[in-house]
C-alpha cells in the first residue's frame, strides 16, 4: 500500500502550517516522521484520517497493485493522548474498536502480552500513565484496519518496555502502512523505518 502526498497546503489563519509538502510512505517499511514541535506532523495525520481538510493539494491512497483505494482507507491511531474511556477497563476499550475480529478469549492473551493480565478487568482510571499508554497502542494494534497511524507512540515507556513493544507491534502489521511521529532517533532504529522530515 502507499500514501502520495502532493503539494499540500495548510494553515490556520495566518499562520502556514504545511507549505507545498510532497511525500510518499509505503508499506514495504515504517515510515517515521521527525521535526520539530509545530512542523505540521499531528497537522498531517488529522488531515490523512479526515479529521482536517487541506487548503490545497492532493492525498492519493494506492493498493498494492498500484491503483486507487476506491474510497478512504481504515485507519488505526494512537494519538498524543490516550483518549481512553477511563471508566471501561482495558479490555473494554480495545473491543469499542476491535469488534469481532478477534475472540475475547484471544484478545485477553494479545493484550497480557504488552499489560499485567490483572489490570485487563480494572478500570482505566486506576493504572499507571504506562499502562493507559500500552492500553492504547494495544487498541490501536488490534484494531483491524490498512493505515496504521501513530503520534510519538511510545512516550512514557521504559527502554525495556520500548523494545517490548516494538517486538509487538512490528509482528502484528500484517502488511499494514505504518506511520510513526516521533522525537527519538532510537525509535526509528528500533523500527527500521525510514526517516521523513518535514520543514519546520
Amino acid at each position: 500500500m502507499k500514501i502520495v502526498i502532493r503539494n499540500l497546503c495548510k494553515s490556520y489563519g495566518t499562520l502556514p502550517v504545511l507549505n507545498g509538502l510532497n511525500l510518499t510512505f509505503t508499506s514495504e517499511h515504517p515510515s517515521c516522521l521527525m521535526s520539530p514541535s509545530g512542523s505540521g506532523k499531528t497537522t498531517l495525520f488529522r488531515i490523512l484520517m479526515g479529521l482536517e481538510h487541506a487548503d490545497s493539494g492532493s492525498l492519493l491512497f494506492l493498493d498494492s497493485e498500484g491503483q486507487p483505494l476506491p474510497g478512504r482507507p481504515r485507519f488505526s491511531a494512537v494519538f498524543q493522548e490516550d483518549r481512553l474511556c477511563e471508566a471501561f477497563t482495558p479490555l473494554e476499550n480495545v473491543l469499542i474498536t476491535a469488534g469481532r475480529s478477534l475472540s475475547l478469549d484471544r484478545l485477553r492473551k494479545e493484550m497480557a502480552l504488552l499489560l499485567p493480565e490483572e489490570s485487563l478487568d480494572r478500570p482505566v482510571s486506576t493504572l499507571s500513565g504506562g499502562m493507559k499508554r500500552r492500553t492504547a497502542l494495544c487498541r490501536a494494534i488490534l484494531t483491524p484496519s490498512q493505515i496504521l497511524l501513530m503520534d510519538e507512540p511510545f512516550t512514557g515507556l521504559d527502554e525495556a518496555m520500548r523494545r517490548q513493544t516494538v517486538r509487538y507491534l512490528l509482528d502484528r502489521l500484517s502488511g499494514r502502512l505504518l506511520l510513526v511521529s516521533t522525537h527519538s532517533p532510537e525509535d526509528v532504529e528500533l523500527l527500521g523505518g525510514r526517516l521523513f522530515h518535514l520543514a519546520a
